[in-house]
């Protein structure tokens, strides 16, 4: 039964990652009424008569989704079952359904009540926290803490919060990149890193768009800033410690591809591959960052008690 959990949280883990590429391209290419305002059937047809593009890539995006649906859920009560004795097995196997679902409901809803910009860009950050809790129930199924140092690492508190702090921090970007995009503000900034790179302290003729955008890079810069020097001091602290040291040097790694990915989308006038790899990205930093949120959460335990 482990060897099948095992399968079974790669092809989990795996399909979310084309779950969330899915999702990014449905948003990027405007296909998200592919399928008219009709849901789950497109145009009210089980076999649509007419074809396009915009319908193909949309009901792709739901026949993956509904796949990886019935593929979590069968993980989550396996899990459950057979190591619901692993401290947070249980707790992960619960959310990474609940949230599966509720990224389902939101997209359903924008589909048939046209939601608006700010409430579909949290779509891709519940994705996120989906993606990351399979990751998360996969690398303890697979029992990767028992294969590195991961049992005797006991991180200081002022870290523990630090860690909370920038895994909060990273929703709120992942949120303003969203919202860029619902608005459509991808290319409202012609420069980078600046709006307007001949006068860059020009703010006076902004529009409300290109404020979206430049508040997105602003938090963005921050967040990058922020995880290097959290990763020099992680690494630091944390030496001997194979899962810190190497975790954050990958962490740190992925944030400066984010970075330069997101310029390139500017550069490049918002080619679609990179466009993708920017959420792919993203979407692998986050599940780093709550992997040391579950071993920060295991560290206040045994200092508790």
């Amino acid at each position: 039964m482990i060897r099948m959990l095992k399968w079974l949280s790669v092809v989990a883990s795996l399909g979310m990652v084309f779950v969330l590429i899915g999702g990014a391209l449905v948003t990027k290419t405007d296909s998200g009424m592919g399928c008219g305002a009709s849901w789950p059937l497109c145009e009210g047809q089980l076999f649509p008569s007419e074809i396009t593009p915009e319908l193909v890539i949309e009901l792709s995006h739901r026949l993956v989704s509904g796949i990886m649906g019935v593929v979590v859920l069968a993980l989550s009560i396996l899990s459950w079952i057979f190591l619901g004795h692993i401290r947070e097995v249980k707790f992960l196997a619960f959310m990474s359904s609940f949230f599966l679902i509720l990224q389902a409901l939101i997209g359903a809803g924008a589909v048939i009540w046209n939601q608006s910009d700010f409430m579909m860009a949290t779509h891709f950050g519940i994705s996120l926290i989906s993606f990351a809790t399979i990751f998360l129930l996969m690398l303890l199924i697979f029992e990767i803490d028992t294969k590195f140092d991961a049992p005797s690492l006991i991180i200081q508190k002022k870290h523990r919060v630090e860690i909370y702090a920038i895994t909060v921090y990273t929703m709120i970007v992942v949120y303003t990149g969203a919202l860029v995009r619902h608005v459509e503000a991808n290319l409202v900034c012609g420069s980078w890193p600046f709006c307007n790179n001949n006068a860059p302290l020009s703010f006076s003729n902004y529009s409300v768009d290109q404020w979206i955008q430049m508040g997105h890079r602003l938090a963005a810069a921050v967040l990058l800033i922020w995880t290097i020097v959290l990763a020099i001091k992680l690494i630091r602290q944390y030496r001997s410690n194979r899962i810190m040291f190497w975790g954050w040097i990958t962490t740190a790694s992925l944030i400066t591809l984010q970075v330069f990915f997101g310029a390139m989308i500017i550069f490049t006038m918002l080619d679609l591959g990179i466009a993708l790899m920017h959420a792919l990205v993203i979407s692998i930093y986050f599940a780093m960052l709550s992997y040391f949120v579950l071993l920060s959460s295991r560290s206040a335990k045994y200092e508790k008690g």
